[in-house]
């Protein structure tokens, strides 16, 4: 039962860091109907500036550690806001392909840029909060594990109230689902969909630093298998939904780990995309997505 509860626990632990970095992909295809694959990188860069900051402020400090969370986050929001203008603003109203293409060219581009600025190396990440463990028999608890989970939830009941309880996240609803209607009755897109941005990206980044304290060595490649996976959980709970990418984020996180600490453990990675052939076969909207009937 403890090993049950161990495993658990981990995996929760990463699933609210999958949940994170899909809360991004969901929110901007939400929006604007694409998938932002330079998001993941964005999450590279966050950790990369927890780094950055971790090395000026004390270690293992609680203030220390949310100053580095704080400053990834707006470094971040700003990095996702001139993306989007200088990348994709332009480009909103032609095809979907051609932002496709650019999506994955900003993010070859944030990759390389991070290799000749942060060094091709890995690097320790630096332990940002108090780290302390906690036994109950065979169940060892660490206070990482419960930040990433504490600090995940903050976060998506965050975006929740930001989303639905404020007029900024009406206007964004309101863009999602006609972005020509919401533009007639004085919702400026621009500022919404910069918003959107902001919003996941900063996102991304908290993800960045909690990834980085649960497995603390980082380089520029580092966000393309995560990336990777919580595209597949924002396809798991339904893509451009809120609470599916955060449901589909923990149910990925939890069957990983379970995964991995089984007989299988070889196929911990390949669950992920055995994960997304099944929901496209069986429900290609996901968990909680709904079937929609698009006009030719």
């Amino acid at each position: 039962m403890s090993e049950f509860l161990q495993q658990l626990l981990n995996g929760l632990s990463l699933g609210a860091i999958y949940a994170l970095i899909a809360l991004g992909y969901t929110m901007v295809y939400g929006v604007l109907r694409f998938i932002n694959f330079a998001h993941s990188d964005v999450f590279m860069v966050g950790a990369f500036i927890g780094y950055y900051i971790g090395k000026v402020v004390p270690e293992g400090t609680l203030w220390g550690g949310l100053l580095a969370l704080a400053a990834s986050m707006i470094g971040c929001a700003i990095l996702g806001v001139v993306i989007e203008r200088l990348a994709y603003r332009r480009l909103r109203s032609g095809p979907t392909l051609n932002v496709l293409i650019t999506a994955i060219g900003v993010s070859l581009l944030l990759e390389y840029s991070g290799q000749v600025f942060f060094g091709a190396a890995p690097r320790n990440f630096p332990a940002l909060f108090p780290v302390k463990t906690f036994q109950f028999g065979t169940l060892v608890i660490s206070t990482k594990e419960i930040l990433v989970i504490v600090v995940a939830l903050l976060l998506m009941l965050g975006l929740e109230f930001i989303v639905y309880r404020t007029k900024m996240g009406m206007a964004m609803r309101a863009v999602s689902l006609n972005p020509k209607a919401a533009q007639l009755v004085g919702v400026n897109n621009d500022i919404v969909v910069s918003f959107t941005f902001a919003l996941g990206s900063a996102l991304a980044a908290a993800g960045g630093i909690l990834y980085a304290l649960n497995y603390p060595s980082i380089d520029p490649l580092m966000g393309v298998v995560p990336g990777l996976k919580a595209f597949i959980a924002a396809i798991l709970g339904g893509i451009g939904n809120i609470p599916g990418a955060a449901l589909g984020g923990l149910i990925l996180g939890t069957v990983e780990t379970f995964v991995g600490g089984s007989q299988w453990s070889t196929y911990k990675d390949a669950i992920a995309f055995a994960i997304l052939i099944i929901i496209l076969l069986f429900r290609p909207a996901g968990l909680l997505g709904k079937f929609s009937i698009e006009k030719v």
